[in-house]
């Protein structure tokens, strides 16, 4: 894996680095259910919204953006606020260097740092990379849906994974807190 930085995304600066690197995952894949892919403007309006309660992460190779991760709430009924749902997007062409986990460990700590207690992601099947990435970082699949979207001509299943972030515990949790600094390097 070549030097990656991982720092905050700035929505007016990363809108269009973001808009380029899913584009094509709309395009020309059904792992994303949308049929259009975002323009730069409501990339920059949906980190805007991310950004006021969770992280979204940008990794940069030698100053070139090549894919984000970000986390957003699951559900709006109060009873979910500790849980996170977690996307991760490389670009095409940087794809298997690694920047993916790298990308979501650092978002993994980041929700920790918050008090999220669980990672929840949606994979569209067949998607065995992403499979092969959740499982690695220690997500665990808890169901499937069949048949739930239609998209490139056929329907497709969508895999449900979660993780937890902190052990669990019957002790009421800490409330949630809003997203703040990145830690100082060596924090933990």
């Amino acid at each position: 894996m070549s030097a990656l930085t991982i720092r905050d995304a700035d929505p007016a600066q990363d809108a269009a680095a973001c808009a380029a690197v899913y584009a094509p995952y709309v395009e020309t894949t059904p792992i994303s259910f949308e049929e259009q892919p975002p323009d730069a403007t409501e990339m920059r309006s949906r980190i805007e919204r991310v950004v006021a309660g969770h992280p979204w992460l940008i990794g940069e190779d030698e100053g070139e953006v090549v894919g984000y991760a970000y986390a957003s709430r699951l559900q709006e009924r109060p009873a979910y606020r500790w849980t996170a749902e977690v996307s991760v997007y490389i670009a095409a062409e940087k794809r298997g260097r690694g920047y993916g986990q790298a990308l979501y460990e650092a978002l993994f700590e980041r929700l920790r740092q918050q008090r999220f207690q669980l990672a929840w992601a949606g994979i569209t099947m067949p998607n065995e990379a992403s499979v092969r990435l959740h499982e690695r970082l220690g997500f665990t699949r808890i169901g499937i849906s069949s048949r739930i979207g239609w998209k490139a001509g056929r329907w497709h299943d969508v895999s449900w994974w979660q993780m937890e972030l902190v052990p669990a515990s019957a002790e009421p949790p800490p409330e949630p807190l809003p997203p703040g600094p990145p830690p100082p390097p060596g924090y933990h």
